[in-house]
């Protein structure tokens, strides 16, 4: 079995109090890190781990750490980004339901890492209970005196609040989050200055994921060297996965990096296999936003050898062959599950979640719902295809912030992948309609939409 930092004592009774949580070894890392360690010791540990960010994009957390601007007089502040929005992905709303009190450790020693006296965890509006409970694991660090003023004597003051969003995808994006933060509409800023030099209130200013957060705890407790020692190459540590899709096993893996893709997904410690005997057709493994891979590449390099659970393995090949572990929002599909309907799925969300500030993002989006829903609905012709290939080239690297990016991938891989099956929808509309939704006419759109309860 894989080691686990982060879900060791998941099923603890009470472990979400504060008193269970210390008692299994919680707050070891506030202790040790405000009496003997300074603020650059911290950072200098966290370069050493080798933790890269879990949230999506795999950023060295220890760099963007250092980034910070110092200047005298001016706050300093961490935000803990805990917008979890991507489809595909829900380790953070776990981790926040099960272990609070990980998360508010992670968030002192950081803030203590990074100078911040005020701190704040920005969560997602649907998350209601988490909110709850992560105020109430506040409230109970601060009774226990290690939050407020004079943090076990050390002369460090710390307050984190729990912010709730308005449930818009954008507001993952840093600086969108820090907008919606300070009361504004949430629309990524225009970079540079980046959030470590003017971020929250024009202030200096780290935003990380709440598993980045929270890996940090046990960097602090064991030493980043020690911590750099899990995981294989430049993917260090244990990473929370997402599984979920046409497994036996869908929940929350803590798995050590490196770990190949077929065992996590055919082992009976993790997803189990394929449900009901099926033959895995293709897998979505760091979330909506990343390159879709059929069964032969998500399980095999180019070279034979088993693609690994990394940020390198990954992504070897680029996007002809590769992926991105993201925010390890793993998604498995089998043999009966039709890609032209998911990727039109997809496309609904990305539409939907566009802020409009940028026309390539704005337009593509709403452009390739339209022409995948032909496609989808039997409308479609031979020259939507190479249309959606095209609409996605003109949004790629063209918008503000990621998410155009994040809209156009998906839409690109999976007609450089499955491009038949895209085919077969334009070529037998009839056949599609009904394998999808057991139509066995050839109707309209808006008839099709009345009769089709589309989730």
């Amino acid at each position: 079995m894989g080691r686990k930092l982060l879900l060791e004592h998941i099923n603890v009774p009470g472990i979400n109090t504060f008193q269970v949580y210390k008692e299994k070894g919680g707050y070891r890392a506030v202790e040790k890190a405000l009496k003997t360690m300074s603020s650059d010791d911290m950072v200098e540990e966290v370069k050493k781990s080798g933790l890269r960010g879990r949230g999506g994009a795999g950023f060295p957390t220890g760099m963007k750490w250092s980034f910070l601007a110092k200047p005298e007089g001016v706050p300093r502040y961490l935000v803990c980004n805990a917008d979890e929005s991507e489809p595909g992905t829900f380790k953070d709303r776990y981790l926040m339901t099960h272990i609070p009190h990980a998360l508010i450790e992670g968030m002192i020693v950081g803030s203590y890492a990074l100078g911040a006296n005020t701190s704040y965890i920005y969560v997602r509006g649907e998350m209601m209970p988490q909110i709850r409970i992560l105020e109430k694991a506040i409230a109970e660090a601060k009774a226990a005196g290690f939050l407020g003023k004079n943090i076990l004597g050390s002369g460090y003051d710390l307050e984190i609040y729990v912010q709730p969003g308005g449930g818009a995808y954008i507001c993952g994006e840093e600086t969108a989050l820090l907008e919606s933060l300070e009361g504004k509409r949430g629309n990524p800023r225009i970079k540079p200055p980046f959030p470590a030099i003017a971020g929250l209130y024009g202030c200096p200013t780290v935003v990380n994921n709440v598993e980045s957060i929270a890996a940090t705890v046990p960097i602090v407790n064991e030493g980043g060297e020690e911590y750099a020692k899990i995981g294989i190459g430049r993917s260090t540590g244990t990473k929370l996965i997402s599984a979920s899709g046409n497994i036996n096993k869908p929940g929350v893996y803590e798995i050590e990096l490196g770990l190949s893709v077929e065992d996590f997904i055919y082992s009976d410690e993790y997803c189990g296999g394929i449900a009901n005997g099926k033959r895995l057709k293709a897998v979505v493994a760091g979330g909506s936003s990343v390159p879709i891979l059929p069964a032969n590449l998500i399980l095999n390099l180019a070279n034979g050898d088993k693609r690994l659970m990394s940020y390198e393995s990954l992504s070897e090949g680029g996007f002809a062959t590769g992926t991105m572990l993201g925010s390890g929002g793993f998604v498995v599909l089998d043999e009966d599950q039709c890609i032209v309907r998911n990727t039109w799925n997809f496309s609904r969300f990305y539409h939907h979640e566009s802020c409009g500030q940028c026309s390539p993002c704005r337009e593509g989006t709403g452009w390739m719902e339209k022409v995948l829903h032909r496609l989808e609905y039997g409308h479609g012709k031979m020259s939507d295809i190479d249309l959606l290939v095209d609409v996605s080239k003109k949004i790629e690297g063209n918008t503000i912030c990621p998410l155009g990016d994040a809209a156009a991938w998906p839409v690109a891989s999976a007609i450089r992948h499955f491009r038949d099956e895209f085919e077969w929808h334009v070529k037998e509309p009839k056949l599609a309609l009904e394998k999808n939704y057991g139509l066995a006419h050839y109707a309209d759109p808006i008839k099709v939409a009345e009769e089709v309860s589309v989730n």
